[in-house]
């Protein structure tokens, strides 16, 4: 049976929400065990209780921390972390807000991209925005896909007030484009540009950010993303010991297909990957009273995003409504590319109700690293490839969310609509 009914899911989210809301309106020195409670995740019907503290105001470096509304919808639809799910920039032209373009240059693919990074404010939650430097104004910044082996370049220009780069956690063979302080052109200070270009190399899901000082600042304002490097069939096909955990010696014809058949179904290019609903999901964290704890926490930046609203029950939501359940079709197979880019806490964590999954840490090999677990950790920066399968499971609500307990109930708690 589905973990909750839609109606009792509905009012579990909205009351977490409305707790969060109220102890960021309230006080920023609100501490983010103040909105806790006691709150049961896994069932409690009745949820009681607000954080309180004074409202007195704070600042950090001359800028406010926030404007603050009402909870409810969210109205500031620049952002929609329910696209985001499924932007994988290619050099295709998949956003708007992402200038970009492919081609050939000496027998190899270029995948090329505009980077920009800006001051602005991101919603969180209803009505609460935080002060962000962000890439292409947005948190995550834009998440670049491409085959391995090609080339990409990152035309970056800083527009922000601080100094930026950018850092790739690739395997980089360039020290002058490893976006370092003390490498290439260093850090971009207002209004410089640079152009990055990395090898896409290894396969898998990787991570980007800038690496100015103080790093857990400009982390945490969030300015990194996630790039996803797909396997080339054909290599898999001529080296297939370097995408698993076989000596070449032990490798046979029938393993050799499948690691090319799984190949196939992770490259973007391959007819196969249709077959497969694809989601990218960055865990972050806020702190919005700037003490160095943070009070927010999201799969793709905003609290409670994927949590339920008002519905029919049929997977028919309200029109306009921002706050929903991932929809997926159960005789689909599910991948979930995973980064952790959380600033302050030492882990975060994925756990999903009523469902096991296998885990490819990193991305780098095409047999999992770990089968048949319904959670896993991640160290800041670190990342990895879920595969689920529901083809056996009732319609209905199946939640996950972050197992630090807290977290979930700090905005990192989802749910997936099975129908």
């Amino acid at each position: 049976m589905p973990s909750l009914d839609y109606k009792r899911a509905a009012e579990l989210t909205n009351e977490l929400e409305r707790r969060l809301v109220d102890s960021l309106e309230s006080d920023f020195k609100t501490t983010r065990r103040a909105v806790l409670g006691g709150i049961g995740l896994a069932g409690s019907a009745a949820l009681m209780g607000t954080g309180r503290a004074d409202s007195e105001d704070h600042s950090h470096g001359g800028s406010s921390h926030g404007n603050f509304g009402a909870a409810g919808e969210y109205s500031d639809l620049d952002f929609d972390p329910h696209e985001f799910l499924y932007q994988f920039n290619t050099g295709r032209g998949e956003q708007e807000n992402v200038p970009q373009d492919t081609y050939e240059e000496n027998g190899r693919t270029v995948r090329e991209f505009t980077f920009q990074a800006i001051d602005t404010t991101v919603t969180i939650a209803p009505g609460i925005e935080f002060p962000a430097w962000a890439y292409n104004g947005q948190v995550p910044g834009p998440t670049i896909r491409a085959v391995e082996g090609d080339l990409i370049r990152v035309k970056f220009e800083n527009l922000g007030r601080h100094a930026h780069t950018i850092h790739p956690h690739l395997r980089n063979l360039n020290p002058e484009m490893d976006g370092i302080p003390q490498n290439g052109p260093g850090v971009l200070n207002t209004g410089e540009s640079f152009t990055y270009e990395w090898i896409a190399q290894p396969m898998g899901v990787h991570f980007y950010h800038c690496h100015s000082l103080p790093l857990k600042e400009h982390i945490h304002r969030g300015l990194y993303g996630a790039i996803i490097i797909d396997p080339d069939p054909e290599r898999v096909a001529e080296n297939p010991e370097e995408y698993c955990n076989f000596h070449r010696s032990q490798i046979t014809d029938e393993l050799r297909a499948d690691l090319v058949a799984e190949a196939k179904t992770r490259n973007h290019e391959s007819p196969e990957n249709d077959e497969v609903n694809e989601m990218v999901m960055v865990m972050n964290g806020f702190d919005t009273n700037f003490d160095g704890d943070n009070e927010v926490y999201a799969a793709n930046t905003r609290a409670f995003a994927y949590g339920v609203g008002d519905t029919d029950g049929r997977g028919n939501w309200k029109a306009g409504e921002t706050k929903r359940p991932i929809q997926i079709d159960r005789n689909q197979r599910q991948r979930v590319y995973l980064v952790n880019a959380i600033e302050f806490d030492a882990i975060n964590s994925f756990h999903t109700h009523s469902q096991f999954f296998d885990y490819y840490d990193h991305g780098t090999t095409l047999t999992s690293t770990l089968q048949t677990v319904d959670t896993v950790m991640q160290c800041q920066a670190q990342r990895g490839i879920i595969e689920l399968d529901y083809s056996n499971h009732d319609p209905g609500l199946y939640m996950f969310h972050a197992h630090q307990s807290e977290f979930a109930e700090l905005g990192w708690m989802s749910f997936f609509e099975v129908v």
